[in-house]
């Protein structure tokens, strides 16, 4: 080591060891640490591009599902087994949004878990995807009694965090699978038989409506369907320069 580097450690030392005596002086033990910046306020719904200035910042998965926690906010809270939040990569820019948990799904506390959900598998494979490159979630989080259709309050309650859910997540592409996360999704009460096929768009994102894979179970006629829609969402998925590694 060099005289003059060494020259210049003894003083850097020194200069220390004065600063601290001087804190001693003022009654201080250790050095105040700098103040943290205060973390950035959540974008409210709907405001997404506001992260982008710099006034707001987006909301993650975790801390949506601390927020809804051990949801009791409607009767099925108190019926349901597991809440069944959802599953797959959050930065996937593809997102399958169902209706509700089954009785499989409750159990686990996954979505399409049952027999629908392997057809979904299914689905994805002839895709070349699994649902680990996607995420999957649904309109309710709690599963209804006996399977029976959401209703109208249900939907009121649990549809904002899936509002939350997907701005979160900001996919390119959205995939609503049946009746209710269609009508849901797109406020309207166009049967599913009109829309399936054709782009529609949510909050700016492009969606394709689809038969459910439980309808598919029922009415093995519209697999082909099916595949023609999941075929338009992998070349459109493409042409937006998404990703599903």
């Amino acid at each position: 080591m060099s005289q003059k580097l060494n020259q210049e450690l003894r003083e850097l030392l020194a200069a220390g060891r004065s600063q601290f005596a001087y804190l001693q002086e003022l009654g201080l033990s250790s050095v105040p640490a700098a103040k943290q910046p205060d973390p950035l306020p959540i974008c409210p719904p709907g405001m997404n591009d506001l992260s982008k200035t710099g006034a707001c910042r987006l909301e993650t998965l975790e801390e949506l599902r601390d927020d809804i926690g051990d949801c009791k906010r409607c009767p099925l809270g108190q019926s349901r087994t597991k809440l069944v939040f959802g599953v797959g990569n959050p930065q996937s820019d593809l997102v399958f949004v169902g209706e509700a948990p089954g009785r499989d799904e409750d159990l686990k506390g996954e979505p399409f878990v049952g027999e629908a959900g392997q057809l979904l598998d299914r689905i994805l494979f002839a895709m070349e995807l699994t649902r680990d490159q996607v995420y999957i979630c649904n309109v309710l989080k709690c599963r209804p009694p006996g399977n029976r259709d959401p209703q109208a309050d249900e939907v009121a309650t649990c549809e904002p965090f899936l509002v939350r859910q997907l701005a979160a997540i900001k996919p390119k592409i959205i995939v609503a699978l049946g009746r209710f996360a269609v009508q849901s999704l797109l406020k309207t009460k166009i049967p599913i038989s009109r829309l399936r096929g054709e782009w529609q768009t949510y909050q700016g994102v492009p969606l394709m409506p689809t038969y459910h894979p439980a309808y598919l179970l029922r009415n093995p006629h519209g697999k082909r369907d099916v595949w023609e829609d999941m075929k338009e969402v992998r070349r459109r998925l493409q042409a937006e320069g998404g990703t599903v590694d």
